[in-house]
């Protein structure tokens, strides 16, 4: 069972990369669209449902499985296993940020840049490269 659990806990974080890398990109085209235009409204639709479809689905099915894989298996020892729960933390950190940027774009009320939404896109991608070393080289 130990093997289905994990496989199904890295398609759950695949997923939920999926969409930590797609959000943000749509709200850097969502930036330019006029608020109240049609464009903006099929924003506002795209980045919900990502949001509430996957999203939050993946992120809480990752937690959930990983949080038992690592008692099961680890024991929740190991520095390498500390360190990758530290980065989904913050990770999930970003999650909720974004989470925060799409109610200020349903809302109307986004004051970031395309520019920000750039920068912001960057970060998830920089946290998974340190989990993946983390999980595959256990350097410590």
């Amino acid at each position: 069972m130990y093997e289905w659990l994990k496989a199904i806990h890295v398609l759950a974080v695949i997923s939920w990369m999926a969409g930590m890398l797609y959000l943000p990109r749509l709200m850097v085209y969502h930036v330019d669209a006029p608020p109240g235009s049609v464009q903006s409204e099929t924003f506002k639709v795209m980045e919900r449902r990502l949001l509430r479809g996957i999203m939050n689905p993946a992120m809480i099915v990752t937690w959930v499985l990983g949080l038992y894989l690592a008692w099961a298996a680890f024991g929740f020892k190991g520095g390498w296993l500390h360190g990758k729960i530290l980065l989904v933390v913050l990770l999930s950190g970003v999650h909720g940020y974004l989470v925060g940027r799409v109610r200020d774009f349903a809302n109307d009320r986004n004051t970031k840049s395309g520019r920000f939404y750039r920068v912001i896109n960057e970060v998830p991608a920089v946290l998974m490269v340190g989990i993946v070393i983390l999980v595959i080289v256990k350097p410590f």
